[in-house]
């Protein structure tokens, strides 16, 4: 936690707390949060089905998940001191896509709307610091810690129980007014603030997120297999992706957004309202064989400060890899496939080899 002092146990009024934790709310929307809400700290009821999830594997081969399950499910472990936390949100969006549409773009490079601009985890953590500053001003010194998926933390449990939102089937989080293209920040406070309490659930009978799922990985309401999932496998796993998801992939390298884009609570979607999350380096436009001709050096550069960069050189080429082969059957990707292949190591010609494949059996019907 940051620095405490004697005067960290602040004795204000209730009324006085309620109206902290209104100011508080005004500010945190002053610096670009879209919602704030003030949650309890405990999500023990999040422990059950999580160890289910673990139980089955889903978690592929994250095994960080398995750990620290203690903390989860009681914050105020992971930080002593802990009398409430201030959770937050924030929209991405640049541009409101068409309510339950996925478009067919197939010789795009489609990267996750949340990753094409500026890594959010700095964006998040920056202005949860100055929030944490704006409140110390008010009421003195107090004791504070800001997290954006940094820590082993039930993110969406502690945000929906306060509120913030529903969980939806495809396991991320729904507003009623925004739908669920947002990310989430928490600070961890040792003031006494009053909490918000839970929302009401809108997911219905519609399962329209399980059906879209191109490669099936929303095994059933609210449980989300990892193996499956493309977000997973073109950002976390690093290995040889197996080759009955490979057509499932597409030409999505970097994340997935089918799920959230067929949710009808998306035609409510609203925009980010700071420029960090506009696209750099046309990453809204980009198409797979512009990627494909990026040398390492040209990776790095041009994912610095982004999210992009967490998946790696050889994996993103994997990725488009993969992309290319699902590509409609064109003669400059065949030929581009064959003269790079001896560029990338031996897990991304694996990939290469069955592009080539997937080339030649479209040429075959054209």
């Amino acid at each position: 936690m940051a620095s405490t002092s004697s005067s960290s146990n602040i004795s204000l009024q209730q009324l006085d707390l309620q109206e902290l934790k209104t100011w508080i709310k005004t500010q945190a929307l002053d610096l670009g949060f879209a919602d704030c809400v003030i949650a309890k700290p405990d999500a023990q009821a999040e422990l059950e089905r999580f160890k289910e999830y673990l139980k089955r594997g889903y978690h592929a081969d994250m095994t960080y998940l398995e750990e620290n399950l203690d903390k989860r499910a009681d914050p105020t472990l992971l930080v002593p001191g802990t009398r409430s936390i201030i959770c937050v949100r924030m929209n991405y969006l640049v541009e409101t896509p068409k309510p339950r549409y996925v478009p067919n773009e197939p010789n795009a490079a489609i990267i996750a709307r949340y990753a094409r601009g500026r890594d959010y985890h700095k964006i998040m953590r920056g202005r949860l610091k100055t929030l944490a500053t704006r409140i110390r001003e008010r009421v003195g010194d107090f004791e504070s810690r800001p997290f954006a998926d940094s820590a082993p933390i039930f993110e969406k449990s502690l945000a929906e129980n306060a509120g913030m939102g529903w969980t939806g089937k495809h396991t991320l989080l729904i507003h009623k007014k925004s739908g669920s293209f947002f990310v989430l920040g928490e600070l961890f406070t040792s003031l006494d603030l009053p909490f918000d309490g839970p929302t009401t659930k809108h997911c219905g009978s519609c399962t329209a997120c399980i059906d879209i799922c191109p490669t099936q990985a929303i095994v059933e309401p609210y449980m989300l297999d990892a193996r499956k999932c493309i977000a997973y496998l073109t950002i976390e796993y690093k290995g040889i992706i197996p080759e009955e998801l490979r057509r499932g992939i597409g030409n999505r390298v970097f994340g997935c957004d089918d799920c959230q884009l067929i949710c009808p609570w998306n035609s409510f979607a609203q925009k980010a309202s700071i420029e960090d999350f506009n696209p750099r380096h046309d990453l809204d436009r980009v198409t797979l064989l512009d990627l494909w001709h990026w040398d390492e050096a040209t990776f790095l550069s041009n994912t610095e400060g982004s999210p992009i960069r967490r998946t790696g050189y050889q994996s993103f080429m994997r990725n488009i890899a993969i992309g290319l082969g699902n590509a409609p059957f064109s003669r400059l990707i065949l030929q581009t496939l064959h003269e790079t292949r001896h560029l990338h190591d031996d897990i991304v010609q694996v990939h290469i080899d069955w592009a080539i494949q997937e080339q030649l059996i479209k040429s075959q019907s054209v």
